[in-house]
């Protein structure tokens, strides 16, 4: 033994293994940092680290063959460079190895936003889509609208906290059990149950559980005539009311809202209800058939307020999204008389109030009018009209207003992806791009197929300077226009000016009818002002959404001393004051 260790000496296998062992490190880490400038495939690294293992083997017995020929004397300083060559490689390697998440969390599935835990009040429920049994697909519409109804009697107590539609619905068929879900929508209750419609007759079964042990609070099972079908809704919503013992009271300005029509006419509610069934689905045809519906509610009972407001509303979408020209003009004005119609016929309805902002900010660029309009939105219905108020207060260069909304609202939306992709444009001008970022993530966990969210989260690694992590991102947006632009976005910051100018006339020529302000952001981030300003001229034109985001966008704002800057401003209506942050 004595005499195999004193060969090891001479031949000085511990010095070389020590010696290749930091030098691998070194070239790992070397390798590490290159990878991510350049988004090399993780691949590549896994291979060197499997060769440099079998380098290792190599090394050694080569030490030991080449140390046969005599021995070789190694000093201390030696062996204490050799000694800190590997400490310092093993550091640097796991810091960089900590640091590399953010370049990982893109190529895997984002992870949620981290939430601050809150206590659950006890007068807190959400109502999941009631259970179509019909046997009937095309009566989901009618489930759905008893469901909505439900939440929008139950909001009306003060003290009580509902969840919104958008969030609850999430959990249709869901395979949670009540106390994920509950922690999930931060409920202490769970409103559930199925429908029925049998020709005349409805029949209905509810049920109220307590999340933190799945307990029934209370159920019951209805058996009424259609026409009895509001009187059914009324019992259900005072049942689960006396069971919370929430009392009805004055809440800050707060006003019953309703979707029934003022005259009780049951064919007007079933197209209404079929209306917003299409409404929601968001493609061309069927918001063409939800206008069809809404005009058959307003025909069968001309006085049914919230199916104009819901008419000129979807005019509206047709007119700011899928057509142009005289078409797009004629359902513009369209849009403002219904909605008009219906503030004439309820001057207290919500609905219409939102529905005439988005059409003063979409089609007037008329942002004053608009925030009146959404105060009294907000007003009317504080759970539900909070996004609106929120983006005109963006649009208006009031970042922080808009997040604090956007905050305030969440606890009764918890699974609102508008909220958190807003949250991700108006966080950056405040400086806050992590977080912004955390919010695009969560966005995507919602919904992983956003293209907005993800093309968000590009143009925020992009605002960093992180040209790598930007163009991962971007890459995993599917073949569109988001993606287009997502990837020019990326390309600008990188050091590769044939690939950014490639990528940008890509976008122009694929997307820029419909894309001119989002081609304006990439000449800011490239420093070219002077095509800044023709791109927002030309989405003014176009009367393009996203002038709604200049006051708040930091690449645009570097030039907000820019004489020009100020001449847009004022030719869209907007104030130059902002409390964003431009990028250096």
């Amino acid at each position: 033994m004595t005499e195999f260790i004193a060969r090891l000496k001479q031949r000085k296998l511990v010095q070389w293994a020590l010696a290749y062992v930091a030098f691998s490190f070194a070239l790992l880490q070397g390798v590490d940092i290159v990878a991510q400038r350049f988004a090399w495939p993780d691949q590549i690294e896994k291979l060197l680290i499997l060769a440099l293992a079998i380098g290792l083997l190599v090394i050694l017995v080569l030490a030991w063959y080449h140390g046969e020929r005599g021995a070789q004397k190694v000093s201390g300083t030696e062996i204490v460079i050799l000694a800190l060559l590997l400490a310092i490689g093993g550091g640097l390697l796991w810091r960089f190895e900590r640091r590399s998440p953010s370049a990982v969390v893109i190529a895997s599935t984002p992870p949620a936003a981290a939430l601050p835990i809150a206590e659950i009040p006890a007068k807190s429920i959400a109502v999941l889509p009631l259970m179509n049994e019909s046997g009937e697909k095309d009566q989901q519409y009618f489930s759905d609208g008893l469901s909505e109804d439900l939440i929008t009697a139950l909001s009306q107590f003060a003290g009580l906290k509902v969840i919104n539609r958008d969030s609850s619905f999430r959990f249709r068929d869901s395979k949670d059990s009540v106390q994920t879900i509950g922690e999930k929508l931060g409920v202490a209750h769970l409103l559930e149950g199925s429908v029925q419609k049998l020709g005349d007759e409805v029949r209905i079964s509810a049920e109220l559980v307590n999340c933190k042990d799945g307990s029934t609070l209370w159920s019951q099972h209805y058996d009424r005539p259609y026409k009895d079908l509001f009187a059914l809704q009324d019992a259900i919503t005072k049942s689960v009311a006396d069971t919370l013992k929430a009392k009805l009271l004055e809440g800050g300005g707060a006003v019953m809202q309703s979707d029934r029509p003022p005259s009780g006419n049951l064919a007007a509610y079933s197209d209404f209800l079929q209306g917003s069934f299409y409404a929601r689905r968001e493609t061309e045809a069927d918001q063409r058939k939800a206008i069809d519906y809404f005009t058959g509610a307003t025909r069968i009972d001309p006085d049914y307020a919230v199916a104009w407001a819901a008419l000129g509303g979807e005019q509206a979408i047709i007119a700011g999204n899928y057509v142009g020209g005289s078409e797009a003009a004629q359902r513009w004005e369209k849009a403002r008389a219904d909605v008009k119609h219906a503030l004439r016929l309820d001057p207290q309805l919500a609905m219409a109030y939102d529905r005439y902002t988005f059409i003063l900010i979409s089609a007037d660029h008329d942002w004053k009018r608009a925030e009146a309009e959404a105060q009294r939105a907000h007003q009317l219905a504080p759970d539900k009209a909070y996004y609106t108020l929120a983006t005109v207060q963006g649009a208006l260069g009031h970042a922080q207003k808009a997040v604090d909304l956007l905050r305030h609202g969440l606890p009764t939306d918890p699974l609102c992806v508008g909220c958190y992709d807003y949250l991700a444009r108006y966080l950056p001008a405040l400086g806050k791009f992590d977080a912004a970022a955390q919010a695009a993530r969560k966005a995507l966990q919602i919904n992983p197929e956003s293209y907005f969210s993800r093309a968000q989260l590009t143009y925020i690694y992009a605002m960093q300077g992180n040209a790598a992590v930007a163009l991962q991102a971007a890459q995993q947006e599917p073949p569109s226009g988001w993606r287009d632009g997502a990837l020019a976005m990326a390309l600008q910051i990188g050091g590769d000016r044939a690939a950014a100018d490639a990528a940008l006339q890509t976008a122009i020529a694929k997307d820029a009818g419909d894309s001119a302000y989002q081609i304006a952001e990439i000449y800011a981030l490239r420093r070219d002002p002077d095509y800044m300003f023709k791109w927002l001229d030309r989405a003014n034109q176009n009367r393009d959404p996203g002038i709604e985001l200049l006051l708040t966008d930091p690449p645009v704002l570097r030039y907000k001393n820019d004489p020009r800057f100020a001449a847009f401003c004022k030719k869209v209506g907007l104030p130059t004051t902002t409390d964003a942050k431009a990028l250096p």
